[in-house]
């Protein structure tokens, strides 16, 4: 149960959001890439995100994140969404991430198409994140999720289905 304060909102509401940017890789067949986190005891599923680097742009760090977690870069950004989407962390979850410095993230997402083969993406990176990965069908991203990042995920298809046409 979350204590509320006087104002009648949880402790964490005033905490900012974290800055950061996801990923949505598209491969040929118009299947989204989704990875397991490696930190978790339960089983999570997620599309590579991450934060922005102090002077980094938003496509930037997309671009990054992409090589820092999976490994590759082959791959060309399609499309950016128009704002910034936001996820609110659980509340025992706030004091545990980021040093309990943010409720949760503002993301700026960016689809792109994967121009690889399956084999040029490595989870085996300096810091690994994810122990697995597999390619599914987008409609299908939201019951895989996390239950609080589930509307984040709607909104990113959403976002962009224009492409999944």
């Amino acid at each position: 149960m979350t204590a509320f304060g006087k104002d009648g909102h949880p402790p964490y509401a005033g905490l900012p959001y974290r800055p950061g940017v996801g990923i949505f890789l598209l491969n040929g067949a118009g299947e989204v890439f989704v990875a397991q986190r490696i930190d978790t005891r339960q089983e999570a599923w997620q599309m590579p995100q991450g934060g922005i680097d102090e002077g980094e742009t938003p496509r930037t760090a997309a671009l990054r994140e992409m090589v820092e977690e999976i490994g590759t870069d082959r791959a060309e950004i399609l499309a950016e969404s128009r704002g910034w989407l936001t996820y609110d962390l659980p509340p025992g979850l706030v004091p545990k991430v980021w040093k309990g410095r943010y409720r949760g993230q503002r993301q700026k997402w960016f689809a792109l198409r994967f121009l690889g083969r399956d084999g040029d993406i490595n989870l085996e990176t300096p810091k690994p994140e994810f122990l697995s990965w597999r390619w599914l069908p987008p409609g299908a991203l939201p019951d895989l999720i996390v239950p609080f990042k589930r509307a984040l995920y709607r909104d990113v298809l959403a976002e962009f289905a224009e492409l999944l046409r």
